[in-house]
This record gives C-alpha cells, sequence and structure tokens, in this order.
C-alpha cells in the first residue's frame, strides 16, 4: 500500500487520521528504523558485542540499568563496565574476588556508582546460582497479559533482603506507578524475535506479545503528538494506555513501535 502520510500531515491532523493509515505510517518507521544500522548509535550495541545468552544477558541488562541521560555517555560507561569485568560478564559474575570487585570502586554513571556497580554483580552472582538466568526469574512471574507484575518481582527477587539498600533505585517498581523503561527496554531486547537482528530473541519462554514500550520523554511526546497517548506523566498508567494502543496495532509485536516512536523523536526531532 503507498504511504498516505508525512510527517508534517500527521503532526497537523494526528487525531483525524484513520487507524489504518497511521499504522501503515508507524509500520514504514518501524521499517526505516529497525535496522542493523541502528545499533551504531544505540546501547543495544553493547550487548551485541558477545555471543553467549549470559555474556548477552549480563550485558544487556547492565547496560540497560545506567541507560539515562546522553545515549553517548551511556555507550562510554557501558564499554567501561565490560571492560572492568575484562569483556567476560558471565565469568565475572559468577568467579570474581573481593579484590576484582575493588576495582569497580570507581565507576560512575550520574548516581549509579561503584557501590550499586558491586551490590549488581553480588545479586547477579545470586541469581545466576539459585535461578541458572534471568530468564528464569522473570518467566516464573509472567502472564499473559504482560511483564509489568514480572518486573515487579525480579526486583524482590534480585534485592532479596536488601530492602534499605541505596541501589534498590536502580531499578523500578510498575506496581509503584513507574514506567519502568529501562527495564522494559531491556526485556525487549531479550524477548523480541527480531528477523532483522537489532532484538536478540534469546528468551524462548516470554513471548514477544508481553512486552510493553519503554516509554520515555521522547517516545511519549511523539505518542502524544500521534493522539495514541492522552495522559502527561510518563507512567505505569501512560504504559498501560500505550500499550492498549499499540497491540490494537501488532498484538504479536507491539513493542517494534518503539522503533517508529523513538526514530520519530531522536532522529527527527518529531
Amino acid at each position: 500500500m503507498e504511504l498516505l502520510l508525512t510527517n508534517k500531515k500527521i503532526i497537523k491532523n494526528s487525531l483525524d487520521i484513520p487507524k489504518q493509515e497511521l499504522k501503515d505510517f508507524l509500520d514504514s518507521k518501524v521499517i526505516q528504523y529497525n535496522t542493523l544500522e541502528f545499533i551504531d548509535s544505540d546501547p543495544i550495541q553493547i550487548p551485541h558485542q558477545f555471543e553467549t545468552k549470559e555474556d548477552i544477558e549480563i550485558a544487556g541488562f547492565l547496560t540497560a540499568t545506567i541507560a539515562w541521560g546522553n545515549r553517548k555517555s551511556i555507550i562510554n560507561n557501558a564499554n567501561k563496565m565490560m571492560q572492568l569485568m575484562g569483556f567476560a560478564p558471565y565469568e565475572f559474575v559468577l568467579h570474581h574476588s573481593e579484590k576484582d570487585l575493588s576495582r569497580l570502586d570507581s565507576f560512575v554513571h550520574r548516581t549509579f556508582n561503584g557501590e550499586d556497580f558491586k551490590n549488581f554483580i553480588k545479586n547477579l552472582r545470586r541469581i545466576y546460582s539459585n535461578y541458572g538466568s534471568l530468564e528464569n526469574v522473570f518467566k516464573n512471574f509472567s502472564n499473559t497479559h504482560g511483564l509489568q507484575t514480572g518486573i515487579h518481582h525480579f526486583k524482590k527477587v534480585f534485592f532479596e533482603d536488601q530492602e534499605n539498600s541505596r541501589s534498590t533505585k536502580h531499578i523500578s517498581d510498575p506496581l509503584k506507578n513507574s514506567a519502568a523503561k529501562r527495564i522494559n527496554m531491556f526485556l525487549r531486547w531479550m524477548v523480541r524475535k527480531d528477523e532483522i537482528g537489532v532484538d536478540f530473541g534469546k528468551w524462548e519462554s516470554i513471548s514477544t506479545s508481553q512486552l510493553s514500550c519503554p516509554l520515555d520523554v521522547h517516545s511519549g511526546n511523539v505518542a502524544r503528538k500521534l493522539g495514541l497517548l492522552k495522559r502527561k506523566q510518563n507512567d505505569a498508567k501512560a504504559l498501560a494506555e500505550l500499550d492498549d494502543a499499540l497491540r490494537n496495532f501488532d498484538p504479536n509485536d507491539p513493542v517494534k513501535y518503539d522503533f517508529a516512536l523513538f526514530g520519530l523523536g531522536v532522529f527527527e526531532k518529531f
């Protein structure tokens, strides 16, 4: 079908555009931005340095954890994380010594510091020792309605007996009305089956249909301009509203539209 919309027409008439025409527009933007070239400017390039599931999981999780602020800074500091772990994240998590952990003291990305980094590594070792993978924790608490309850329970498991740790703030809780942008982005990376090869699709036990869009200032602003989102705050209620709209376009792969919303917001200044 010939694409009938332009960005200019969308902005002017977003509330009056037929659903199918808006879907066609967003589908075209998914095709435009869901490409291997996307990796070069995105934090997802960090886990793409690795081949095994465990290395990809850990590199992706740590990268997503610090994924706020300037994208160049995120990528540089995530690379620094990998360097401090000898570019062998799974090996480091399982077999680190106290001396190894001391190397992490100097790390800092905004409010995520060396203490947080060490705490995350220790908790990851407990997770892999007790559950075998991050995937196994999420699948135990996921349901057909989505992964937001699973994120809540994952946080409880990850910070077991550490409710007062300063590090708990670095994993958001959807049940406390957070949009949980970073952890939803990590889940997109791990779960989404992407024929192009941007997302990894390593987690077979969770369906792509359960994923939620990583809602941030860029995707939120674009979604509002397109009439997909009315709520002004980027919180859990807004995420549920956006999820409903995107699932109407593609119930099997709703989170693919993250590429469209993000690309329109960041690259096109929509």
